[in-house]
């Protein structure tokens, strides 16, 4: 990758993993299901206005059904979920149970697109699962009701980007990356809207409430699904997936610096594992398919 690419790829990793900074100063105040909506909203307004300064194309004729699907599952759920587990889980927990993302992934593949499960992909699974169990059961935080329900809510967000990634691999091959961003947002900001009624009172919105929102919607999505399909143009989809692997190390780094959050040995282990995971699952996509 050129070194523009690897700056992309470094800056997308940083804004994806502040996104949990940003939900665990966010969502205990305002609730995960209006935070949510109020996150998509913004950030399909954001990439809507993009559109039409840059004369970008969204055509929600006869793709709508698909920006719905693709929306609630690749972010109305996996946002209130994460959104969920941010009021329980330190930042650095959800960041790195969202890097399972693709073991899940993995087995998704294997199921509905007929890809074989090598034992490189098995075992990045079993260690995913060992990580996952290390991190929640010997970290930092008591593994009490509620952290173990947060946890699972995180993993669950984790099951719905994999599986969105494989229906729209399946389902939205044609569609432009561009106007597949947009549209899902448009998406799931209409599938989620019914969160708005969740309505926290006007004495929630503080300055720094208010900007961590805007930071949330504008940077952490809509600016970052600017970066993101931008990768996948320039570098292919398989090498865009390493980011993947960073997301986890940007966010316990934010959660550390900026919250305070504790960095045991179990957690390193742990995260370790994640990264080990992903690592052997994505490794062997780039392998297969050359960017």
């Amino acid at each position: 990758m050129r070194p523009a690419d690897v700056l992309r790829l470094v800056m997308l990793a940083a804004l994806w993993g502040g996104s949990f900074l940003f939900l665990r100063i966010t969502a205990p105040v305002l609730g995960p299901l209006f935070l949510s909506e109020a996150r998509l909203a913004i950030a399909a307004a954001t990439l809507l206005a993009w559109a039409w300064v840059t004369g970008g194309r969204v055509q929600f004729a006869g793709r709508w059904r698909s920006y719905l699907v693709i929306g609630a599952i690749n972010s109305a759920a996996p946002f209130a979920l994460f959104a969920y587990a941010a009021m329980y889980l330190p930042a650095s927990y959800s960041a790195v149970l969202n890097a399972t993302s693709p073991v899940f992934g993995a087995v998704f593949a294997a199921l509905w697109l007929n890809e074989r499960l090598t034992l490189r992909r098995v075992t990045g699974a079993l260690a995913g699962v060992a990580g996952v169990a290390l991190l929640v059961g010997f970290g930092p935080v008591v593994a009490d009701a509620n952290v173990v329900l947060a946890a699972l809510a995180a993993i669950g967000g984790a099951c719905c980007y994999a599986l969105a990634a494989v229906y729209t691999r399946r389902k939205a091959a044609g569609i432009e990356p561009f106007a597949l961003a947009a549209g899902s947002q448009v998406g799931a900001a209409l599938v989620l809207s019914p969160g708005f009624a969740a309505w926290p009172g006007a004495e929630s919105f503080g300055a720094g409430i208010i900007a961590s929102v805007l930071a949330l919607s504008v940077v952490c999505t809509a600016l970052a699904y600017l970066i993101y399909f931008r990768l996948i143009a320039d570098v292919g989809a398989a090498r865009a997936l390493t980011v993947t692997l960073l997301i986890p190390v940007f966010g316990v780094l934010w959660g550390v610096v900026f919250l305070g959050e504790v960095l045991s040995s179990s957690m390193l282990a742990g995260g370790a594992l994640v990264i080990v995971a992903t690592w052997l699952v994505v490794g062997e996509s780039s392998a297969q398919r050359p960017g």
